[in-house]
């Protein structure tokens, strides 16, 4: 927080000279709205790093100012995606291939949005493939297909093709078969345990001398139901003597009596995503895989199949890991095991890194695309913040979305002296010609914390009204000065205010809750992303007659 802190005095005081306390205070509360819990606390430390930062001799604030000018540069740093290798317009085929165990998240988005711009690059093809062959570890969701459906459409990169790789088992059925047949593949009997002690001395297990015909005879009854779960499993042949240990003999298929969410019962036997992925990339003519770094491991095993059967391997890049600070190492998992417990509403809770929460949180679809573009497709491993992300968004809602008050923790103040009049207040400064109108009074509203800011004596404008001085902090009593700015420089003690008869209860949901009150003028714009000004970005969900309810988008 210390160094957000200095960041604003630095570029506060790069503009005039010395920074204000108050303006660096706005801006804080801006990027971090969960501090507002603590206003005398954040506003100490502020006072602090000013007179840190007037203490430093020249050289040293030069240095600071170079610093922080610099790292905004860096925030509106844009990059294209690099050209893909041996890429031919109109013959390059792309595929995006989730687990649908829960719904798309943002890593699922970077994943749809590589595949998919890349494949809009080269007038190619986008295959949407669910690799869903695993009904227990990572049982599918039924729910979820179409979620993924509907997030690829969202992001603007709907599927040239669908694929459901659960429904397709009678092909990999085929492909192993022949294997089996051509001695490429073998059922074997040892247990994990016995077969790791093979494995990590690199030496044959005793079943992999099966001849085909035997071979195929225990792959039926394998079929049939003849064997337990983890009695039999059915081994790609590769180099029991290879370096990495990973890659010897790997399992391509074994029995799970579990029931399919989308399958049912259809099948107990079932491939490995390795075999199965490998099967459908060459049946789909993928021409480039982009997967992550981590699954190096995965290409080697499936080269052996490839090259059994005499088939090209696509080309492969690899990229790192993206971690969001915000969200460390969240799982779908995780998140639904935090969902069940109550920790969270759903998939769609505001807290969460889903694509679904995010489009409740009123984001644009083509902010997340410029967010990943951004990051390009490197090996190295990506830290970023989710301010990447807001900034992208602000850039197109700025524009668009109207402004609005909402007073959280209100706290009601009297006038003396005032006339009440009504206030003409611009929908967006970027439209002159829209307005908004709020009825001034001699009682009105402001927030707990601009209350607490002021001292008996002190003047201060409610925006776009009249100048007021506080003269009875206890009594929570003002008196009127005057309507135009005055006293009052403009950026400094100016702050947004709700007359007391003309507003609706607010709900603000997000990382935390805040409640107060909204002008009412806000119905007009239910359901659209609104600015609530000096508190942040949010999306009006819903009221419901009583109560607007109002979901935080971003500062």
């Amino acid at each position: 927080m210390k160094d957000t802190i200095m960041k604003y005095v630095v570029q506060n005081a790069a503009k005039y000279g010395k920074a204000n306390e108050k303006a660096v205070m706005g801006k804080v509360m801006a990027e971090n709205p969960e501090l507002r819990k603590n206003p005398k606390e954040v506003l100490e430390l502020i006072k602090q790093c000013i007179e840190e930062f007037e203490s430093l001799d020249d050289e040293t604030k030069a240095k600071l100012l170079d610093k922080y000018k610099e790292e905004r540069k860096e925030e509106v740093k844009t990059k294209a995606l690099l050209p893909l290798k041996n890429a031919e317009k109109g013959k390059v085929v792309m595929r995006f291939a989730p687990n649908p165990n829960g719904p798309p998240t943002l890593g699922s988005a970077r994943g749809i949005i590589v595949n998919g711009e890349y494949a809009k690059m080269y007038d190619g093809k986008f295959i949407l493939r669910f690799d869903d062959t695993d009904p227990r570890t990572k049982r599918p969701m039924l729910e979820a297909y179409d979620w993924y459906v509907e997030d690829c459409k969202w992001l603007g990169y709907e599927p040239d093709e669908i694929i459901y790789a659960s429904k397709r088992i009678p092909i990999y059925y085929e492909y192993v078969e022949k294997l089996l047949k051509m001695e490429k593949a073998y059922p074997c009997f040892c247990s994990k345990e016995e077969f790791k002690k093979f494995r990590d001395k690199g030496v044959e297990c005793p079943h992999r001398d099966t001849d085909g015909e035997k071979a195929l005879e225990i792959w039926q009854e394998m079929l049939d139901g003849k064997y337990k779960e983890g009695e039999v499993v059915i081994r790609i042949k590769t180099d029991m003597k290879h370096k990495d240990p990973a890659i010897r003999d790997w399992v391509a298929f074994r029995i799970i009596y579990e029931s399919h969410p989308l399958v049912k019962d259809s099948f107990h036997v079932y491939p490995t995503l390795d075999f199965e992925s490998a099967i459908e990339d060459h049946l789909n003519g993928v021409t480039h895989i982009i997967r992550g770094k981590d699954l190096i491991d995965s290409e080697r095993r499936q080269r052996f199949i490839y090259k059994y059967f005499g088939w090209e391997y696509p080309i492969t890049k690899h990229w790192g890991r993206v971690k969001i600070h915000e969200f460390g190492k969240l799982s779908t998992s995780g998140i639904r095991k935090d969902i069940e417990a109550g920790k969270y509403s759903g998939w769609d809770d505001p807290r969460l890194p889903t694509l679904k929460a995010l489009r409740r949180r009123g984001f644009e679809a083509e902010a997340i695309k410029n967010f990943f573009i951004s990051l390009g497709v490197s090996e190295n491993d990506v830290a970023v913040s989710m301010k990447n992300l807001y900034a992208e968004n602000r850039k197109i809602v700025d524009a668009k979305a109207n402004r609005y008050f909402f007073v959280w923790n209100p706290v009601e103040v009297r006038i003396e002296g005032v006339e009440a009049k009504e206030v003409k207040i611009p929908l967006n400064p970027n439209d002159a010609n829209r307005f908004r109108v709020l009825k001034g009074s001699d009682t009105v509203y402001i927030t707990k914390d601009d209350f607490e800011m002021f001292k008996e004596g002190e003047i201060f404008r409610l925006k776009d009204f009249c100048n007021i001085r506080l003269i009875d902090k206890a009594n929570r009593k003002t008196e009127f000065v005057s309507y135009e700015l005055g006293e009052v420089k403009k950026g400094k003690n100016i702050i947004h205010w709700l007359p007391k008869n003309d507003t609706i209860p607010c709900v603000v949901l997000g990382f935390e809750k805040y409640e107060g009150l909204a002008e009412k003028n806000v119905l007009d714009d239910v359901g659209n992303v609104v600015q609530f000004e000096r508190f942040a970005f949010c999306r009006l969900e819903k009221f419901d007659g009583e109560e607007l309810v109002a979901i935080y988008a971003h500062p």
